[in-house]
């Protein structure tokens, strides 16, 4: 065959491969920039805006969606993460890795003549029964007590002891039952404030203060009531107020509205939550009355502190209501306190759902962001675990499974075997990772780990990163979430399909503005 002949098919099998080539491209760019972090040994990012605001962090998640990317098919691995990071809250680098490690392995097997539909075909046979391996491995835990709790906080956590015993504690309070509820995320629970000390206490913190200083700046049993709305009169339009009966109505409506706040102050009320401002009038009423008064709370944190107190959420029309029908709405706490020096209020020791808060403390404002991203990542870990129980960390894991898909490979006739070749390979890529990030190398420790769950016939074998020798991740007390590994090859195997059936990027066409209105559009 001629060099010319030669050169002519390699450009056409380029041709045919352009969009498949592309984006696996894309997709190696954005997993070099997150696998550097995963392991114990794993570095942080560094990533600079326009105005040289810097934010560094070890965060899979939080590196993929403040870089920049404009390619789609990297757009489509960041959204991945991203719902990994919604729906269990942790694991986004694992699946990032993964996900990377299937495409690249899908193409090679592409480039070497196998088909596109045999690879993926291959693909779902090896994902199907890792997915299985995987669920059949969780080992469930004891209750919020149980010794896994914190060295699942512990090692989502990377090795902050303080962060990790915070995390536990406030599992304990908040207790089983309400970590297994879908609607709950302990996540959200966390907070992290310069200057702070770091402690957990049964309540929820209000980032507003109170509006005055002649208000109380503490209460105790205190009576709640919480306003979803404005705490001003009902309004009434410029053009009415212009006529004898419209400013009758306005004079109406600032009588009746000062009769309601002074309602407030006959029942007891000790503190009140605005959703958004507060009138002058009503200020001083409850100023005089000794009421602490919030204004423009954030609507999630009136909920929180609607459910920790027991309170029901009125709208101010609500309280033209009698006195005995707003004793129903009232919630109640045991301390208010405003912190003038963390610019909060903290309502704690609600009578109505429990409710932990985690403050984790922070000596600089350079690293607060940080802080609270890690106590999030071990909080939402933490919460996986007790719903879903544990597996071995490490990589150890997907060593394992990787052993069970090679057995699969053998029962498959064809050209899709190559395809569970793809999922093999993924799977060994984040032990090897771990290894390469802790300055070891990966191809000799995998083949020492590979050999040494063979001969003992341990799943949870694995490297250890500081000695570099072998060793149980269970008996190390390195452990991960089931529901995490799961999802973060569920995940992975999702992007990786839909990357390898693109076999063409086209740009669309950008639509003409036409008004809506056809009548309009000669005009």
């Amino acid at each position: 065959m001629s060099l010319k002949k030669e050169a002519t098919q390699g450009a056409e099998v380029d041709e045919r491969l352009a969009a498949l080539l592309t984006n696996s491209n894309a997709i190696r760019a954005i997993t070099s920039a997150v696998e550097g972090t995963l392991g114990p040994k794993g570095l942080d990012t560094m990533l600079v805006d326009k105005f040289g605001e810097v934010v560094i962090t070890n965060d899979g998640v939080t590196i993929l969606t403040l870089m920049e990317a404009n390619h789609p098919a990297a757009r489509m691995l960041i959204n991945i993460a991203k719902a990994q990071q919604e729906e269990v809250g942790d694991g986004t680098t694992t699946a990032t890795v993964m996900a990377g490690a299937l495409v690249g392995f899908g193409v090679e097997q592409v480039i070497k003549g196998v088909p596109v539909a045999r690879v993926i075909e291959g693909m779902r046979v090896g994902l199907k029964k890792a997915l299985a391996v995987m669920e059949s491995q969780a080992q469930q835990i004891n209750g919020v007590h149980d010794q896994f709790v914190r060295q699942v906080a512990l090692v989502s956590g990377r090795g902050h002891e303080d962060i990790a015993d915070l995390v536990k504690r406030a599992a304990v309070l908040i207790g089983e039952e309400k970590l297994k509820d879908s609607s709950f995320k302990f996540s959200d629970t966390v907070v992290a404030e310069e200057g702070a000390l770091n402690q957990v206490f049964m309540g929820v913190i209000i980032n507003k203060e109170r509006m005055n200083r002649q208000m109380p700046g503490e209460l105790g049993e205190v009576k709640v009531l919480i306003i979803d709305d404005a705490l001003e009169p009902e309004e009434i339009d410029e053009e009415a107020l212009g006529t004898e009966s419209g400013f009758a109505r306005y004079l109406q409506l600032q009588a009746e509205f000062k009769e309601n706040v002074q309602k407030i102050t006959s029942l007891g009320v000790g503190l009140v939550l605005a959703d958004r401002g507060v009138n002058d009038a009503a200020e001083e009423i409850l100023t005089d009355a000794g009421v602490m008064v919030v204004q423009r709370v954030a609507n999630k944190e009136l909920r929180k502190a609607a459910e920790h107190t027991g309170a029901r959420m009125i709208k101010r029309t609500g309280l033209k209501r009698t006195t005995e029908e707003l004793l129903k709405y009232l919630g109640f706490a045991d301390r208010v306190y405003n912190d003038e020096k963390l610019e909060q209020v903290w309502v704690q020791g609600g009578r109505g759902k429990p409710m932990a808060t985690v403050l984790v403390g922070a000596a600089t404002s350079e690293v607060v962001g940080e802080r609270e991203r890690i106590a999030k990542d071990a909080s939402a870990s933490v919460q996986s675990a007790v719903r879903g129980g544990v597996v071995p960390g490490g990589g150890s894991l997907e060593l394992a499974v990787a052993r069970e898909v090679e057995k699969v490979r053998e029962g498959i006739r064809g050209m899709a075997a190559y395809g569970v070749d793809c999922v093999v390979e993924a799977l060994k890529r984040p032990m090897s990772q771990i290894i390469a990030n802790a300055g070891f190398n990966p191809l000799e420790k995998l083949g020492d780990v590979i050999a040494a769950q063979v001969e003992t016939g341990k799943n949870s074998l694995a490297v250890d990163c500081d000695s570099g020798q072998v060793a149980d991740m269970l008996e190390m007390g390195i452990v991960d979430p089931a529901e995490v590994k799961i999802y973060a090859l569920k995940a992975a195997g999702e992007v990786a399909e839909a990357i390898l059936r693109i076999d063409t990027i086209i740009k669309k066409r950008e639509e003409d503005f036409k008004p809506k209105d056809s009548s309009l559009s000669g005009l």
